[in-house]
């Protein structure tokens, strides 16, 4: 049999590969080979914490130095591509994320999901793509996570197999390793974009129209309270960050955060992190904690990223109390659903308050829901923006002001609608007008579908 025949266990003859692609695979085969080995020694020689905080453009100068060094001691030659793909291949594993970094270097990717050594994706344009990348084994892809969680204090072992880390971009990565996942260690990593979205970019993408973008920004420097309701992945914190720009330069503002994310071009902000326990279970700090640490700071303006549990109750209780124009982000479905978790969270908190005293004190605290998803498409939407109101029989309603009205799916599988006011003048236009950000009431003109001929 041929040198580039190959047969399967059967004794099938399978097609048979060039001399190119043989070869090809040969010198991969052999660069793998001498990375894993100048790796390994890399790791005994030298001070790898030193280079790792090299500039990439010197530290790759002084890994091929050494790397040259080490091939001339053991007598290895090698042609200058293979040599370039050595150094890189050694970079990736030893100083970077593998086979990861060219999806980490494109500002066009949004989200990558690892599903064991051997399954790789990555969301783009709100879409998920499945890609050939591979990590060597098991072990390549533990060391990668390893590498993410270690620089942030964070560990990842059979007694503690969840982590929630950050990049040094901000980018959020959250890994679970064996036994808790079934087929290898699970990785997903939200990027963080070097530019952060303003408003304006968010009218181009279509996510809203001018007049609602106009309206929100009104809302924003008029200090009334907004709640932004989302799924996950649909870009709360995105919007979150892009109107809290609208925040008066003179006002202080304390942003506060699991994982830290917000990015507010603004002259003072003060931001605090949340940090889970130690090993021994202590040292946690809470996001209650910090929300009730934040009233004592002389904010005049809270944000917190997102509410989950009994910090809720804290977060309306500053709404209530004199922090006007708080934004904070919350997981549900739909407007309602978003007034049903804070009132369940209030409950969370331990306070034994009757339901109608929480409905109550969430009236008081939250203007208005700005409800976003993201469509089976991929596309993300500001699908209402609503407001809260006391009935006259003390119930609380939310009635949309903007909504968006699907209409079609077309044959390739794009969501077909459009943005429309409902009617409804909110209550506020008096206060915007006072704020001196008053907004042409035509933009709550419902809009007229135009009938397809």
């Amino acid at each position: 049999m041929g040198l580039f025949t190959q047969s399967n266990q059967k004794g099938k003859r399978l097609p048979r590969r060039t001399a190119s692609e043989a070869r090809s695979s040969l010198h991969d085969t052999r660069v793998d080979e001498l990375a894993q080995h100048f790796k390994a020694r890399l790791l005994r020689e030298t001070d790898l914490e030193k280079l790792t905080q090299m500039p990439s453009s010197e530290l790759r100068v002084t890994l091929d130095r050494i790397i040259g060094r080490y091939m001339a001691d053991e007598q290895v030659v090698l042609p200058q591509q293979d040599r370039e793909r050595l150094i890189s291949r050694i970079i990736d594993e030893s100083v970077g994320y593998g086979p990861l970094e060219t999806l980490l270097e494109d500002d066009d990717i949004t989200e990558i999901v690892v599903n064991g050594p051997y399954e790789v994706f990555y969301e783009k344009k709100g879409k998920l793509h499945k890609t050939d990348i591979q990590f060597r084994d098991e072990e390549a892809l533990r060391h990668v996570i390893d590498r993410i969680v270690a620089p942030v204090g964070r560990r990842i072992d059979v007694s503690s197999p969840m982590v929630d880390a950050r990049l040094p971009d901000g980018s959020r990565v959250n890994a679970v390793i064996p036994p808790i996942s079934l087929k290898g260690s699970l990785l997903s990593i939200r990027k963080f974009r070097k530019e952060p979205i303003q408003l304006d970019d968010l009218i181009s993408f279509g996510s809203l129209t001018p007049e609602m973008g106009e309206f929100l920004t009104g809302l924003v420097k008029s200090k009334l309270n907004l709640i932004i309701s989302g799924g996950t992945g649909s870009g709360k914190t995105t919007l979150l960050n892009a109107l809290a720009c609208f925040i008066p330069e003179n006002e202080r503002i304390v942003t506060i955060e699991d994982m830290a994310e917000l990015r507010i071009p603004h002259g003072h902000v003060a931001g605090m992190e949340g940090r889970p326990a130690n090993v021994e279970g202590k040292g946690e700090v809470s996001i209650r904690q910090l929300v009730r640490n934040a009233l004592r700071m002389r904010p005049d303006r809270i944000i917190v990223g997102e509410v989950r549990g009994s910090e809720a109750f804290d977060m309306l209780q500053a709404m209530n109390t004199g922090h006007e124009g708080s934004l904070t982000t919350v997981h549900a479905n739909t407007p309602k659903d978003a007034l049903s978790r804070l009132e369940a969270m209030v409950m969370m908190s331990g306070m034994d308050l009757p339901t109608e005293v929480i409905r109550q004190y969430i009236l008081g605290a939250v203007d208005l829901i700005v409800q976003i998803g993201r469509l089976p498409d991929g596309q993300r939407k500001m699908l209402a923006i609503s407001e809260v109101i006391q009935q006259e029989d003390g119930s609380v309603q939310v009635v949309d002001i903007f909504r968006f009205q699907q209409t079609n799916v077309s044959d390739d599988g794009r969501v077909e609608g459009h943005f429309t006011a409902t009617g409804h003048l909110p209550s506020c236009l008096g206060r915007l007008q006072a704020y001196g950000t008053p907004v042409d009431p035509q933009i709550f003109t419902p809009v007229q579908e135009v009938e397809k001929e």
